[in-house]
C-alpha cells in the first residue's frame, strides 16, 4: 500500500440495514409524489383522500409527510430497521405509529383504504409470478371498491438504450451520504437484473462504504399489463410517467421505460 493512501473501510450489508442513510438520500425527494397522490385520488376518486396505504414502506418517507397532512396512513416492510425507523420519527410529531414488520405478498387491513401506493420501484423486489400476483391480490383486497392503486416501475424497453446507473448525493448537518446503483447483470429470458448498490458515507470522524447487491425482476410494458389483466377485481385506469403530471397521460410503447400506473380496484 502506497504510503499516505487511507483504505476506506467497508462493509458488504443489507442496504436497507441502514435507514438514517437510505432516508437521507431518499426522504427529502417527497413533494412531487406527495403532490401527485393527493391529486390522483382527486380526480379518481373525486375527493380528497382519507386513508392510505403503502407495502414496502421502508422509513416512511412518504407516509409521514401524508400523515401530517391529515391523512391516516399505515404501512408495511419486511425490514424491521428500517419500520422502527418510522416509527420513531412518527412519534417524534406527535403522531400515530402506523409501521408494520410485514411481507407485502401476505397482509391483511382492519379496514380498505382509499388508496395504495409503491413509488420507487419496490414491486420489482418480488421475484417471481406467483409473488406479484400474491402481492396484486392482497392490495385488491386492501383498497376499497372504487380505490386505486399508484404503482411507479421501471420496465425493460425492447428498443432504446436502458438506465443502467444511477447516483444520488445527500447532506444534512455533518453526515453526507453519496449513493451509486449499477447493473451487474441482467437475463433477459429469466426475467431479472442483478444490481450493485454502495453507499459512502463521510462523518466528521469517520469515512467508510457500504455495498450490497440487489434482484429486480424485469417487465416490459406488455408483461406488466398482462400480470394485471391476470388479477381479478384490479384494472389499469391511467397511466403516467415520474414527471408525475396528471395533465400528461402516456401511451405505454416499447420504448417505454419509467412508469407510474394508476390501478382501479373494482
Amino acid at each position: 500500500m502506497q504510503s499516505g493512501v487511507k483504505r476506506v473501510e467497508e462493509l458488504q450489508a443489507d442496504i436497507y440495514d441502514y435507514p438514517k442513510y437510505y432516508d437521507l438520500i431518499y426522504g427529502s425527494d417527497w413533494r412531487a409524489e406527495f403532490d401527485f397522490l393527493v391529486s390522483c385520488a382527486e380526480r379518481f376518486l373525486g375527493q380528497e383522500p382519507k386513508s392510505m396505504f403503502e407495502p414496502a414502506c421502508g422509513t416512511g418517507r412518504l407516509l409521514f409527510r401524508l400523515c401530517q397532512a391529515g391523512i391516516c396512513v399505515s404501512g408495511n416492510d419486511l425490514n424491521a430497521k428500517a419500520i422502527a425507523f418510522c416509527n420513531e420519527r412518527l412519534t417524534r410529531y406527535g403522531l400515530p405509529e402506523t409501521g408494520m414488520v410485514g411481507d407485502m405478498t401476505q397482509f391483511q387491513l382492519d379496514q380498505p383504504v382509499d388508496v395504495g401506493f409503491n413509488m420507487i420501484n419496490s414491486f420489482r423486489h418480488l421475484n417471481t409470478e406467483d409473488l406479484a400476483v400474491r402481492h396484486l391480490t392482497c392490495m385488491q383486497q386492501a383498497i376499497r371498491s372504487g380505490g386505486i392503486y399508484v404503482i411507479g416501475i421501471h420496465l425493460s424497453p425492447l428498443n432504446g438504450e436502458t438506465c443502467d446507473s444511477e447516483a444520488w448525493s445527500a447532506t444534512r448537518g455533518h453526515l453526507t451520504v453519496n449513493s451509486n446503483l449499477w447493473l451487474v447483470d441482467r437475463n433477459w429470458s429469466e426475467r431479472y437484473e442483478e444490481y450493485a448498490m454502495q453507499y459512502d458515507i463521510y462523518t466528521p470522524s469517520r469515512q467508510f462504504r457500504i455495498r450490497d447487491q440487489l434482484r429486480f425482476r424485469t417487465y416490459t410494458a406488455d408483461q406488466f399489463c398482462q400480470l394485471v389483466d391476470g388479477v381479478n377485481g384490479i384494472e389499469v385506469e391511467a397511466i403516467y410517467d415520474f414527471q408525475y403530471d396528471l395533465t400528461l397521460p402516456v401511451t405505454l410503447d416499447t420504448g417505454t421505460e419509467d412508469a407510474v400506473f394508476v390501478l382501479r380496484v373494482k
